[in-house]
């Protein structure tokens, strides 16, 4: 690997120049899990970045190193290569270079094969027994909503999720998402459990973006419904006002076109979902008319 004073770690990292302790730990995480080569089996460029990333933040993490770099000296102690002999398990090597507890993780076929290296077949204490093999942990998938606005939604956008253990996953939302939308970040989580995101797209006026179309939910009065109303509507370029047809019952559809987002040449709709609802408390006259209706509707020649 090429070592020159003329490396700009801060760029390496994707940071500014002189970004605090924080800010550097967390592009560590980043970059170290993007480049690491146990999870960049097919990238052959992958083990040199990951060499580069680890040079850089050993560099900017100690004041002494920094100092030598940035006066265009280079540091001594980057002369050897720490990974001559091979790459550690990415989270060990969180552990070991972060100073922070190394999880506890599921025995792997290597390490079966250090302990049998260790132990011969047949070589296992007369008074001991073989170790038990270890215990099933249960996992549970971890969910986590994230917020976009309907351009967001409509264009895809960068999102970055900072995971239990301190790693920072950026992850990109897919161009014409909608509310609901569930994307799933495949054993990311601790014990090799799925994160999911829970995408929402709304607006403060009730709006829900699905791809080009925009839904909204209006509740009506069961006379408003039966009689048929005029009401005014939100849309993402502002209130318009609705003919409510008469007899319209829950579920009933009712399109506004052109009223949703637009990309290139396509444009959607907005979709006015009918709800009708019953009011919490009723006055004894409200009372006194819903008995009328019923009877009627039990008897229509009444």
């Amino acid at each position: 690997m090429t070592r020159t004073a003329d490396t700009d770690y801060w760029s390496l990292l994707g940071l500014p120049p002189g970004s605090d302790g924080v800010s550097l730990k967390r592009a560590f995480r980043r970059e170290a899990r993007r480049w690491h080569p146990d999870l960049n089996g097919n990238d052959p460029k992958a083990e040199e970045r990951f060499k580069l990333v680890n040079e850089a933040y050993a560099v900017l993490s100690d004041p002494s190193k920094r100092r030598s770099w940035e006066s265009g000296q280079q540091p001594s102690t980057l002369s050897d290569d720490p990974f001559a002999e091979g790459f550690p398990d990415f989270q060990d090597y969180l552990a070991v270079v972060l100073g922070v507890p190394e999880p506890a993780r599921e025995r792997t076929p290597r390490d079966a094969h250090d302990d049998a290296s260790e132990h011969p077949r047949g070589s296992w204490p007369a008074t001991a027994e073989p170790p038990p093999p270890p215990p099933v942990q249960a996992t549970e998938d971890l969910e986590t909503t994230v917020d976009l606005t309907p351009d967001q939604a409509l264009q895809g956008t960068a999102v970055e999720l900072e995971l239990s253990d301190g790693t920072v996953v950026e992850v990109q939302t897919p161009p014409l998402a909608g509310d609901g939308w569930r994307l799933r970040l495949a054993g990311v989580a601790g014990g090799g459990a799925d994160h999911f995101l829970q995408l929402r797209v709304q607006t403060e006026e009730g709006l829900r973006v699905d791809g080009l179309r925009v839904l909204y939910r209006l509740e009506l009065l069961p006379a408003d419904a039966a009689l048929g109303c005029a009401v005014d509507i939100p849309t993402l370029s502002g209130p318009v006002t609705l003919q409510v047809p008469p007899g319209s019952s829950s579920g009933r559809l009712l399109r506004l076109r052109g009223r949703g987002l637009s990309l290139n040449e396509r444009r959607g709709d907005q979709l006015v979902e009918i709800v009708v609802v019953i009011p919490s408390s009723l006055s004894e006259a409200e009372r006194a008319l819903y008995r009328r209706l019923q009877e009627l509707a039990l008897d229509p020649e009444d």
